[in-house]
């Protein structure tokens, strides 16, 4: 058995001893003297313990060091010798110059410069660039970034008029970069010549004023423009605006297209291995710049399949499925802020005198009160009908319709779009009425229907050549690859 010491290893357990490795390395201890030139403090320190045996000792030390350096010194009146260079003459001056740094003593505004040779003639007037180039930002209008650059006013004004001859200038972004060139002057005491104003007036044109046989010119350089949409899918993962986002997406379409599905499908049931897959307006120039628009489709594929069209016709916004059928849901509004004067249901008809269903509710507001439309929809009938004197049938969608009587004027015409809210009249006493009222009807497949029992729930259905021009659009939409 062996055990690992400082010098080795040993055989333990039994009576030898055997060493196995470096034998010990054994050494005097120093002697007296050794240590006490060792422990000598040669230089102490005069400022502690100032009047001890070992100050006084450092004191004299000092003392005789001063005496050695006196006793060895030439004395004060015996000048130390030296070597002085020869002046510099003639090239090897000139050459020294070239070589050396101007101080700013001498006329140097840097310190660095080289310093001028015995054959520079000093200029009486210092010479003027033939051409200028300059970057200025659009703020105010173009006359006033031209002035800032140095072109005259007159100029100024001109090269103004010329652009706004081609585009409205109220159209042009501030901030934007404009390239001006400017011209050789006759004196420096007149604004320099415009010569060329090169800018980008919109994402699809250039322009560009320069000059031409001493006149100014505009020339208007289309860009070529791909409107091809964007189409980003991928999977929801943990989070769906940070794996969209991440997708390249951007943020404002990301926000669209979730308020757009959670009307459908909750977040909270949405699945992380779910698929997203919108599409977004792009413009992208032929010189490299994207632009990136609305959002124009929004699928969602997993437990819940999502597919929605974004479709604008006469100012109005919907989400439709592919077939150009689209839900809503919320709560009718009373076409009239007044008291309701009488329900639907049998009653004797103040005119007729005899006892009539009466297919509507009456509404009575004062006359010229503003008569809104209780939910979106399309004007089928807008003038005189019969007893209900003026009158405006409106065409919700899914088998609805409202109707709106006794009016004293329609400020709407049959084939247009109205929107929920939106003013189609005012209240009057035209047709079979005793006074100024609104009688205002709602019809559920052509059946009049009391509108206090109608849980609204309509569809939005297109139809006609509107269905065939949204056909055309989801069929455009769906031939578009994805990134």
């Amino acid at each position: 058995m062996f055990l690992r010491t400082d010098h080795g290893l040993e055989l333990a357990g039994g009576t030898s001893a055997l060493r196995f490795g470096r034998a010990p390395i054994l050494s005097a201890p120093p002697s007296a003297l050794r240590h006490r030139i060792e422990s000598f403090d040669w230089a102490p320190d005069l400022g502690a313990a100032i009047g001890s045996r070992d100050w006084w000792r450092g004191l004299a030390s000092c003392t005789a060091l001063c005496a050695a350096l006196w006793a060895l010194s030439p004395g004060w009146d015996r000048p130390i010798l030296s070597s002085v260079p020869a002046p510099l003459d003639g090239t090897a001056l000139d050459e020294a110059r070239s070589l050396s740094f101007g101080a700013s003593a001498l006329g140097a505004t840097s310190g660095m410069r080289l310093a001028a040779t015995s054959r520079v003639i000093p200029l009486a007037d210092t010479p003027e660039r033939p051409i200028v180039e300059a970057t200025a930002t659009l703020g105010s209008g173009i006359a006033s970034a031209l002035e800032r650059t140095g072109v005259g006013a007159g100029e100024a004004r001109q090269a103004a008029a010329l652009v706004a001859g081609r585009v409205d200038p109220t159209e042009l972004s501030p901030g934007t970069r404009l390239d001006v060139t400017l011209g050789r002057r006759d004196t420096p005491s007149r604004p320099r010549p415009l010569e060329r104003l090169a800018f980008r007036a919109r994402f699809d044109l250039g322009l560009e004023v320069v000059r031409a046989g001493g006149t100014l010119r505009l020339d208007a350089h289309p860009i070529a423009i791909d409107h091809t949409p964007l189409r980003i899918r991928g999977r929801v993962g943990a989070s769906l605006y940070r794996a969209a986002r991440a997708a390249g997406a951007p943020a404002k379409a990301v926000e669209s297209y979730i308020r757009t599905v959670s009307g459908l499908v909750p977040m909270g049931q949405v699945g992380q291995d779910d698929r997203f897959d919108l599409i977004v307006e792009q413009a992208r120039a032929a010189t490299g710049e994207v632009q990136l628009g609305q959002l124009l489709y929004a699928g969602l594929e997993g437990r819940r399949d999502v597919r929605l069209v974004r479709w604008q016709e006469d100012g109005r916004t919907e989400w439709l499925d592919p077939k150009g059928v689209g839900e809503r849901k919320g709560v009718m509004m009373w076409p009239v802020a007044a008291r309701i004067s009488s329900n639907f249901g049998w009653r004797v008809h103040p005119v007729l005198g005899f006892r009539r269903l009466h297919k509507g509710m009456d509404f009575a507001a004062s006359y010229g009160s503003p008569i809104r439309a209780t939910t979106d929809g399309r004007v089928v009938t807008a003038g005189r009908h019969g007893g209900y004197g003026n009158f405006v049938k409106l065409d919700h969608g899914g088998g609805l319709a409202t109707g709106y009587g006794h009016m004293s004027r329609i400020i709407v015409s049959a084939g247009t779009r109205v929107a929920r809210g939106q003013v189609i009249g005012y209240v009057g006493s035209t047709g079979l009425s005793t006074g100024p009222h609104l009688h205002y009807e709602l019809w559920k497949n052509g059946v009049p229907v009391n509108p206090r029992s109608v849980a609204f729930a309509t569809m939005q259905r297109l139809d006609g050549s509107e269905l065939v021009r949204f056909r055309q659009l989801v069929g455009r939409l769906m031939a578009v690859a994805a990134r």
